[in-house]
């Protein structure tokens, strides 16, 4: 199939290219650049082998988008574009709005018109709110979202539900993630904030390698097995894999899978494994809680399982060895 990738040169959206090739499919990438570099392309295409083809635009930018439908004859959409920091969104939640719910309509809009019916979209946990952990695809969405960019993702989720309600013939998905981690296992593509991390993995991964000086552990006093937050960490090739696992089962109507390992890792324990991977101590130093923070979350991850044939393959010790691989390769990501 011809596949389109919305944010397709972004983190997640880099290593999903990967497995499609892989699997056969063609990719064709639209990306305006904001959270990724034109580098990513250039390393894509070495690691399949294969020239893949690229737009550098807004996906509002409607005209655009329906030139690339036009020209590409495309099966299917894989939607990742849009902003993802969650304490940015909390700054500028217009922007975020605008951005990832106004440019799900125009794709959707655009899917319409061209007689595309096969999208998979990128959502998220958080669309989850005050829901109890673990998280089942049956647990309540939309109540107590603390964040825009939560909001978001559970907009967009709804907005499909309505569109698939209207037309029997549309098959989306959406896969709702929890911590993806890790890098391909060729050093050449991962992890590359654009400023200081927000998320505990890669800012781990920059003390390792000395752009940082400690690791910052927020609270040692959960009731948790060490006494510090448990999350559901997923090596970002498992969940690449689970995008083509969910494309190549889609059916009529809307569905929502859980992409996790289904079970927790503390920050400690993921501090001691990245230090194994990078062969030496990463410093820490243990502070408060953060307002908001949950002691543990994970997935339930039976349906994608039963229905989709997928499970998570690769240990948080996998991850940690292909980050380290990338981080020590890259120590300032894509800029050399």
């Amino acid at each position: 199939m011809n596949i389109l990738l919305t944010g397709g040169l972004g983190y997640i959206g880099s290593h999903t290219a990967v497995e499609l090739i892989a699997h056969g499919h063609d990719v064709i990438i639209v990306d305006n650049l904001c959270n990724s570099k034109p580098e990513v392309l250039t390393r894509l295409e070495k690691i399949v082998g294969k020239t893949i083809t690229f737009y550098e635009f807004d996906l509002r930018e409607e005209a655009l988008l329906d030139d690339v439908f036009q020209k590409e004859s495309i099966d299917a959409v894989l939607h990742f574009a849009g902003l993802k920091a969650v304490g940015e969104s909390v700054e500028k939640p217009l922007e975020y709005y605008d951005n990832n719910v106004g440019s799900s309509v125009t794709l959707l809009r655009a899917m319409e018109r061209h007689g595309v019916g096969k999208l998979v979209f990128s959502s998220s946990a958080t669309v989850y709110g005050s829901a109890e952990s673990p998280y089942s695809e049956s647990s309540p969405t939309g109540v107590g979202i603390t964040n825009p960019y939560g909001q978001t993702k559970y907009v967009i989720e709804t907005m499909m539900q309505d569109v698939a309600s209207s037309n029997q013939q549309l098959e989306f998905v959406s896969l709702r993630y929890f911590n993806p981690v890790g890098a391909h296992e060729s050093g050449l593509i991962g992890e590359d904030p654009s400023d200081t991390p927000n998320n505990l993995f890669p800012y781990i991964a920059q003390v390792a390698v000395g752009k940082l000086d400690k690791v910052k552990v927020f609270g040692d006093d959960y009731a948790t097995p060490d006494g510090t937050g448990v999350r559901d960490y997923i090596h970002v090739v498992d969940l690449a894999r689970g995008h083509v696992a969910a494309l190549e089962h889609l059916a009529s109507g809307f569905q929502a899978y859980n992409l996790g390992s289904g079970h927790g890792t503390s920050v400690l324990e993921l501090i001691a494994a990245f230090s194994e991977a990078a062969g030496h101590e990463i410093p820490y130093t243990i502070t408060a809680r953060r307002p908001g923070d949950l002691a543990s979350y994970y997935a339930h991850t039976d349906k994608a399982a039963q229905q989709l044939g997928w499970s998570t393959e690769k240990t948080i010790q996998d991850a940690c060895r292909d980050s380290w691989k990338w981080q020590s390769s890259n120590p300032n990501g894509y800029i050399n």
